[in-house]
């Protein structure tokens, strides 16, 4: 649970000059509501979105956490000995319940461990798909990449528990904190003395509609060829923290894919595909493709085509509010096919659609320093973001030249 405050909040104080002097905030101040003498906006009485001031965001506990689930990248040998000694730490010294996926026990470098198998014994296992365990963990550590991270934010389809990212992967844009002082820093989390940042998430819904061909059957038993076409239809759901990926996938043809907004046909969509990302996975397969990096805090969709045939064709960011829908076009010469951050790949034929809303359940990830700095030192470290050869300084004999 997180401490709550007003929407798009601004504290005004005043110091003894009578100056007003405005804190801390990373959104701007309320807007006022009344327009010259006699305009003013309708108030509507249904909040749709309650954004709370990211320069706030901290984590608190109602009750001393108790359950950890450590999710560590597989088939990782640099890995092992972080794993083992983390959930030491946590079982021994912490007196955790920790929670661990069943195949991470079956590493033949964990399982034949005598040493460690007397802490194994005290794990809770659970299996991908098959264990519900969104209300018994309390916070996740992560130990790997980016990857692992999206990998937790799956395996948890409404609430998430706060994800402490460690970086033990490649790349680490979302995991801002180093192994080395691991004791302290998880310390710290365990005492509620950290600064969260909210990633949304996309809900995506898929539907598949399945046409089948009813044979008529005459008064003799004969089965005729020619029948009714009948349709079912089969809805699956996901939560989404990168993006959602529509491409043609093996066909050597363009997709060719309609795009609405909120029930209307914006553009269709002719090229290689189109990436429908969060502000989180704006600096992920989005960035790559062209696309503007957004900070997570800032409550939007990014949609980025892929090659597409057009030189007109740019990247927009849309409300986070609005619901989008992308179906195949009716003279497409192909199907398309579709990921969700790079995992449940699926072809997508006629007539099917999918309709992606922002989530209202986040991934609260604990931040190393404060969602400003982390985000700004992944850029740098990560990206390189305006990494340049410093121009030299002009110097007076110079200017005469």
């Amino acid at each position: 649970m997180f401490k709550n405050s007003s929407l798009f909040e601004t504290v005004v104080l005043t110091n003894h000059r009578g100056l007003h002097l405005r804190t801390q905030s990373l959104h701007g101040p309320s807007p006022v509501t009344t327009f010259g003498p006699k305009a003013c906006m309708l108030q509507n009485p249904h909040a749709v979105m309650h954004i709370q001031d990211p320069a706030s965001q901290r984590l608190t506990w109602n009750k001393p956490p108790k359950s950890v689930l450590v999710i560590k990248k597989i088939r990782d040998a640099s890995l092992l000995q972080p794993f083992k000694e983390l959930c030491v730490f946590l079982t021994e010294v912490k007196n955790m319940i920790v929670y661990v996926e069943k195949k991470v026990l079956e590493d033949p470098a964990i399982s034949g461990d005598e040493n460690f198998g007397a802490i194994t014994k005290k794990f809770c296992t659970f299996r991908e798909d098959l264990d519900d365990i969104s209300n018994r963990v309390d916070f996740i550590i992560c130990l790997g990449g980016d990857g692992t991270l999206l990998y937790a934010s799956s395996l948890f389809q409404e609430s998430v528990p706060p994800v402490m990212a460690f970086h033990l992967g490649s790349l680490g844009f979302l995991t801002p904190f180093k192994f080395d002082t691991y004791q302290s820093q998880v310390t710290q989390i365990i005492e509620g003395n950290a600064a969260i940042v909210l990633r949304s998430r996309l809900k995506v819904r898929v539907l598949k509609e399945n046409w089948e061909k009813k044979a008529r059957v005459d008064e003799k038993g004969i089965i005729l060829t020619n029948g009714d076409v009948e349709s079912s239809s089969k809805a699956m759901q996901y939560q989404v923290l990168n993006e959602v990926v529509v491409d043609r996938g093996p066909s050597s043809y363009l997709s060719n894919v309609d795009l609405f907004l909120d029930g209307h046909l914006i553009t269709t969509v002719q090229g290689d595909g189109v990436i429908v990302s969060t502000p989180t996975g704006s600096t992920a397969y989005a960035v790559a493709a062209g696309a503007s990096m957004i900070h997570p805090n800032v409550p939007a969709i990014m949609i980025t085509p892929i090659c597409p045939h057009s030189l007109s064709f740019r990247p927009i960011v849309v409300p986070a509010g609005v619901e989008l829908k992308i179906m195949l076009s009716r003279d497409a010469r192909n199907t398309a096919w579709v990921s969700f951050d790079g995992r449940k790949r699926q072809e997508i034929c006629h007539g099917d659609s999918i309709t992606i809303t922002t989530s209202c359940f986040p991934v609260p990830s604990i931040c190393f320093r404060d969602p400003v700095n982390d985000w700004f030192e992944s850029l740098a470290q990560c990206l390189h973001w305006n990494v340049r050869k410093k121009q030299n300084y002009l110097s007076s004999e110079d200017e005469e030249f």
